[in-house]
């Protein structure tokens, strides 16, 4: 690669060491971290061709980066090119999962009481959920259980954050749904009433 850019583009090799050695490096780097956390939030998600596509990938540019450094193996900037580059490729790559927003997530949602506007919040923005019973440390409690989809996660947070401010609630990723239309239609023959009566009898 060096014969390329001093030889046919005139850099001369002090240049190529120490400038555009660890810029290639560097960017090299930040591809495969991108592509290799990608890869994972693919793979979490049991998605069995894109995974495999993003680590072929991710390993030959990786590959690539190594092999320049070991050709220069006393250049200190192309050390801290690779890891700069690997450091800033973990913020790009988790800044695009976030955008990409695949998957589905599990939320639970902990609270004294259930308030009705949360309820009828669910209800309104077609939220499948079950509302269970609970013992807590000072006594009885109301868990709400959801399985949505990763790109709807911020509208239901706005909506707990509106009706319940203070409610403790966990978010966790799933790997695998399995949807049951058993259970949507049961849900919707009962209605937000029937439920909001049983909530208000405990």
């Amino acid at each position: 690669m060096s014969d390329l850019f001093i030889e046919r583009w005139g850099i001369t090799p002090e240049t190529f060491s120490y400038v555009v050695l660890p810029i290639l490096i560097f960017i090299a780097r930040l591809g495969d971290v991108t592509l290799s956390t990608i890869r994972i939030l693919f793979l979490m998600n049991g998605n069995r061709t894109v995974a495999p596509i993003l680590g072929f990938f991710e390993a030959f540019i990786w590959l690539l980066a190594i092999g320049q450094i070991i050709s220069d193996v006393n250049n200190v900037w192309a050390y801290l090119a690779y890891a700069f580059g690997f450091a800033v490729g973990t913020f790009v790559g988790m800044y695009i999962e976030e955008k990409l927003a695949v998957g589905r997530v599990v939320l639970r949602l902990i609270a004294r009481e259930i308030d009705e506007g949360l309820i009828k919040f669910l209800e309104e923005n077609k939220f499948s959920y079950s509302l269970l019973d609970g013992m807590g440390k000072y006594g009885s409690v109301n868990v709400v259980f959801l399985v949505i989809k990763k790109d709807r996660l911020d509208r239901l947070i706005d909506g707990i954050n509106l009706h319940h401010p203070n409610a403790f609630y966990t978010i966790e990723g799933v790997r695998q749904v399995r949807d049951s239309d058993e259970i949507t239609s049961q849900g919707s023959r009962r209605g937000f009433y029937n439920r909001w009566r049983q909530i208000k009898r405990r």
